[in-house]
């Protein structure tokens, strides 16, 4: 690979953050090499300016200083070189980003993704690329190892062994920056699914059992493949999984998943049944392993390529981040890793949350995907009033759609058939989907009478901000939702910061929005009694709807009195269960969408 970018990186100074890269060129642009930092990372949908966090960055040839202008933010260009002569980037990389999108670095442990870390060479984005990761200096680190799906450089010399610091290598600049990397002592586990290794790794202190983790999680991916079509479209797998005391979030990759998890949502050793929190992380892991086919691979025209300088905008994440995020827990149950009835509590949650948000009025799904830039990830204490989220709602339209494939072709047809021809149109062919792609994907299944309708009905609820009819849609398969307010103590509309009487959100038209409060006032008293973080609910359960309070409130640093009309709680609170004498025609339908066991 002599034409190969050649980089490396390793920890400089652990105890202060900083990894040091080199980025090098055996044959430069000769009207002077541009070298460029993507400002965002393709799966979080927001300016990140990664550049931010480079220092003293310098460019040498031939052990000479050559001159580098910055263009702009992210872009700079070096001075022309000798022909012949290659051209090195030296450049710090300040890594103090505890999440799944940049970079982390301490004594503990190293993280990051290559979108914050290596320099694009503007003209040989093509170009096959060599990266040797190496290890810090010290005592204390030398038992670490590496973690990461990009191939190992067999062949070159210095090259990687198993979980080895070393030489990789990557086909093109948008392979190596799609492959994070975790370095240090962490928990190994692997298990296989659809003929192909799937390797855990933990970073951080827990108490994981991870044979029990490695039993469920190859039947859910399992599952995935199967609903796909084996085999799947990566020779090796890897969950890397960064543990924390409170965290959740998780980021894709075309073979591999960076995730946040908190302790206490892993399986410990001897736990029995399934709680709450193993399932969000189970869910969560499904929701990253589906993303290797839905948007990695099966993408927005939008996306193909990625343009990492600006904003990509397109109004299919609610298909994207929506169906994924339906399938996630889907997944769960279809595999048999949980019941039918913790499935339903789980979808019953999702309709709560999207009932809740204000918002769902004001936004369409799709005008929520093409903000996600500016709105969705860029929340302020307003947004629940005036934005809708393309993942949840986007779920429930996923839900909405299957349904009525199923019951009105009698199980024939699914959002199953839908993903495939999704795959074989776009996902294996590498065409980008275009913007009304999944409505003729819809109307090209679904046949000739049933097709055009759907695809209508769909376009309607993608475009505009109407409740979905799901009570109407779930009968046929013998499920009941009911819809019944969470508590019965009455409500002045607001949301506090987590232990805090600060406001966080006035929800609109509610009393407290009527009386004037505002997010950001930090209540204090009650009808004259001092209010404890958490205890407004304990000061309200006495009272009636219709009730006046009168609340006192800090705003700034002034004293500020209101008189709030209490309301009844909202009915927003949404259990769903199967009815156990359901017609045979309900049981087969609830069969073919939630599994044999229900």
């Amino acid at each position: 690979m002599s034409n190969a970018i050649r980089y490396f990186i390793r920890p400089l100074r652990p105890e202060a953050h900083l990894f040091e890269v080199r980025c090098t060129v055996t044959e430069p642009d000769p009207a002077g090499q541009v070298f460029s930092l993507p400002a965002w990372i393709p799966g979080s949908y927001m300016i990140r300016e990664f550049s931010r966090h480079l220092l003293d960055l310098r460019a040498e040839s031939n052990g000479k200083t050559v001159k580098l202008d910055k263009l702009d933010k992210h872009t700079w260009k070096a001075a022309k070189v000798r022909q012949g002569q290659a051209l090195t980037l030296h450049y710090q990389v300040y890594a103090w980003d505890l999440s799944v999108r940049a970079a982390h670095l301490d004594q503990t442990h190293g993280f990051f993704n290559g979108t914050s870390v290596f320099l694009a060479v503007a003209g040989q984005t093509d170009a096959p690329c060599l990266v040797e990761i190496a290890g810090p200096e010290g005592e204390t680190c030398r038992h670490w190892k590496v973690a990461t799906a990009l191939p190992r450089a067999i062949g070159e010399k210095g090259a990687a062994k198993a979980y080895g610091f070393g030489l990789y290598r990557a086909e093109n600049y948008d392979e190596l920056i799609d492959h994070p990397v975790e370095m240090g002592q962490f928990t190994q586990a692997a298990f296989e699914a659809g003929g192909v290794r799937h390797d855990m790794v933990f970073t951080g202190r827990h108490d994981c059992d991870t044979q029990r983790l490695a039993a469920d999680l190859s039947k859910i991916c399992q599952w995935q493949i199967e609903l796909f079509g084996a085999p799947p479209p990566m020779d090796y797998y890897l969950f890397l999984t960064q543990v924390v005391g409170d965290g959740y979030g998780g980021l894709e990759h075309r073979a591999s998943t960076a995730l946040l998890a908190s302790r206490k949502d892993l399986p410990w050793p001897g736990m029995k049944g399934m709680p709450d929190g193993y399932k969000t992380y189970l869910g969560l892991c499904s929701h990253e392993y589906f993303h290797t086919w839905n948007v990695k691979r099966i993408k927005p025209a939008a996306f193909t390529p990625y343009d990492l300088a600006v904003e990509n905008h397109t109004r299919l994440l609610w298909a994207f981040e929506g169906f994924t995020s339906y399938y996630d827990d889907l997944a769960l149950v279809r595999s048999g890793v949980i019941t039918p009835d913790d499935y339903l509590g789980l979808l019953g949650k999702t309709i709560s949350n999207v009932l809740r948000g204000p918002g769902r009025k004001h936004q369409s799904v799709a005008e929520s995907s093409f903000d996600a830039w500016t709105k969705y990830y860029r929340q302020d204490e307003n947004s629940p009033n005036t934005i809708v989220s393309y993942y949840a709602k986007g779920a429930l339209i996923a839900l909405a759609l299957d349904l009525q494939l199923r019951s009105e072709t009698a199980g024939r047809c699914s959002l199953d058939d839908v993903m495939r021809l999704l795959w074989q149109r776009y996902g294996q062919t590498g065409t980008g989907v275009e913007e009304d792609g999944i409505f003729t994907a819809v109307e090209a299944l679904a046949g000739a009478d049933l097709g055009p309708r759907l695809a209508r009905w769909l376009r309607k609820v993608v475009e505009g901000t109407d409740d979905l009819p799901l009570t109407r849609l779930l009968k046929p398969f013998g499920v009941d939702l009911a819809l019944d307010a969470a508590s019965t103590t009455p409500t002045i509309g607001i949301k506090l910061t987590s232990g805090d009487t600060r406001i966080a959100t006035v929800y609109e038209h509610s009393p407290a929005q009527q009386a004037g409060l505002s997010a950001g006032d930090v209540l204090i008293a009650i009808d004259g009694l001092k209010l404890n973080g958490g205890g407004l609910d304990a000061m309200l359960e006495r009272r009636q709807p219709g009730d006046h309070i009168q609340v006192h409130a800090f705003r700034r640093d002034e004293l500020m009195c209101f008189d709030v009309e209490l309301a009844s709680p909202t009915a927003d609170s949404v259990k769903l269960t199967r009815q156990s004498k359901a017609p045979a025609s309900a049981m087969q339908l609830r069969k073919g969408w939630l599994g044999k066991q229900a």
